[in-house]
């Protein structure tokens, strides 16, 4: 093979891959690589169902919708489980460009300048060295099959975690904005109960100077007022956390100020009177952990497929030629082309322990997968009893709620009236703010079980959101 046709080759080579649009750079991807990946975090879902770059938030009461796409977009985790995935993609180039040839030349240029002694002459030469080679393995036994296979169940693997990740923030997003509204709804709640405590109080104080009611009756309304006082304080500080966690949460300074929009009413139970077996059956199809453990297991029983074929034979093509000008010697040209078969044919046993490894590995990641999916069994189980609870209990806290109310005005007006006594006032005023605050943790319950109904399943999307928004407009 001519010399000069390798060495025109090499150049060339090289050329057309400098050519290539970021490839001196790094950033090229041949394998299209970048196609096996989610959208990245910088873009929200829109409800069209396609992802859009994150809009600012708006200067309105914010919506569930806009806290989830917020936290989506904004919270780092979403750009530590984006980046893993992109790694993993690369992983999957790396294991598609053991197909390909490798090209390698190398050009080299030395002077030396040889004295020698008194009555010998300098001499001086220039030498240059032009060299290629190239190198393309033929076949190895299915060795670059199951690293391809292996590489393809990781991205795979960190594709379902990234999704996972998502319904995870997705959740924790969720029960933080619900927890904002509850703190606030309690903060009100526990105002009122402070309005209410201080109309008692002024009830038994007039009562008290009209010589109809005792000094412990002023005292004792006095100290419930107090007590009121404090809850107010305690609900606001409450309240005042939510905003930060919630904040934190969208990946904001915690003091980043934030209001939400009107909660949500409450649906009937029997919309959620489903089978719990048909549940399950939808979360082992859908769950992205589990499909992230199930392509994790895959992953490992190819990384045995690897170990093995590492200590099989192994067919290369190789093509070499160089070329030697200048110096004392004359000018020199070589070529090679030839077949390389390797065969291990001894390695310390180590291909048997790798062997032995990769096995164990399969067998303890088949063994994650199948505990995973009796993990989603009894989270769907939970979550679905939990929802239930709920919902019976936002029920019940409607009822005690309004008896609650009914009981404290009627206490309140006997006492106004001259025919009751402070204690039944203060008895029914405590009454009215627990029953309040049943009620507020009732809603916030409900709203949680739901979502997290969901995420069991593995069905927390847009969807769900938008359904819970619609219901809190007016």
């Amino acid at each position: 093979m001519p010399i000069r046709l390798l060495i025109c080759t090499a150049f060339c080579a090289g050329f057309v891959l400098l050519a290539v649009p970021g490839y001196a750079t790094g950033v090229a991807d041949p394998f299209s690589t970048a196609e096996l990946l989610p959208p990245p975090p910088s873009q929200a879902l829109g409800k069209d169902g396609q992802f859009q770059p994150c809009p600012a938030l708006p200067a309105t009461a914010l919506t569930l919708s806009d806290v989830v796409n917020a936290t989506l977009c904004g919270n780092p985790q979403t750009r530590e489980v984006w980046a893993s995935a992109r790694a993993r993609a690369a992983g999957v180039g790396l294991a598609e460009a053991a197909w390909l040839p490798t090209l390698d030349g190398s050009i080299a240029a030395s002077h030396s300048n040889n004295r020698g002694g008194v009555l010998t002459a300098p001499v001086t030469s220039n030498q240059r060295n032009y060299g290629l080679s190239l190198s393309w393995l033929i076949y190895d036994f299915g060795g670059r099959e199951a690293s391809l296979k292996n590489a393809r169940q990781l991205l795979e693997a960190a594709n379902a975690s990234q999704d996972a990740t998502v319904q995870a923030l997705f959740l924790a997003a969720v029960q933080a904005y619900y927890q904002l509204q509850a703190t606030q709804a309690a903060s009100d709640a526990a105002l009122e109960a402070e309005k209410a405590a201080q109309e008692s109080f002024h009830a038994a104080e007039a009562r008290y100077k009209a010589g109809a009611a005792t000094p412990a009756d002023k005292l004792q309304a006095q100290t419930a007022w107090s007590q009121a006082t404090l809850n107010r304080i305690r609900a606001d500080g409450d309240f005042k956390n939510a905003q930060g966690i919630l904040a934190n949460t969208m990946g904001l300074s915690a003091a980043t100020p934030l209001q939400l929009a009107a909660q949500a009413a409450v649906p009937a139970l029997g919309q959620f009177e489903a089978g719990v077996a048909q549940l399950i059956d939808e979360a082992v199809q859908h769950r992205p952990d589990l499909r992230a453990a199930q392509a994790q297991a895959q992953a490992a029983q190819a990384a045995v497929d690897v170990a093995r074929a590492s200590g099989r034979p192994s067919v290369s093509l190789g093509i070499s030629g160089s070329e030697t000008r200048g110096g004392r010697l004359p000018d020199a040209r070589s070529s090679a082309l030839g077949v390389t078969v390797g065969i291990p044919l001894f390695s310390g046993f180590s291909t048997t322990y790798k062997v032995r490894a990769a096995e164990a590995q399969a067998q303890a990641s088949e063994a994650q997968s199948e505990q995973l999916k009796l993990k989603v069994a009894l989270d769907v189980w939970n979550g679905y009893q939990s929802l239930t609870t709920a919902t019976q209990t936002v029920r019940s806290s409607a009822d005690l709620l309004a008896s609650a109310e009914q009981s404290q005005r009627m206490a309140l007006g006997r006492y106004k009236a001259g025919m009751g006594n402070i204690l039944d006032v203060l008895n029914a005023q405590s009454a009215l703010a627990s029953a309040q605050q049943q009620r507020v943790q009732s809603l916030y319950s409900w709203n949680v079980a739901r979502t997290a109904l969901a995420q069991a399943m593995g069905t927390l999307d847009r969807r769900l959101i938008d359904s819970l928004d619609e219901r809190a407009k007016p």
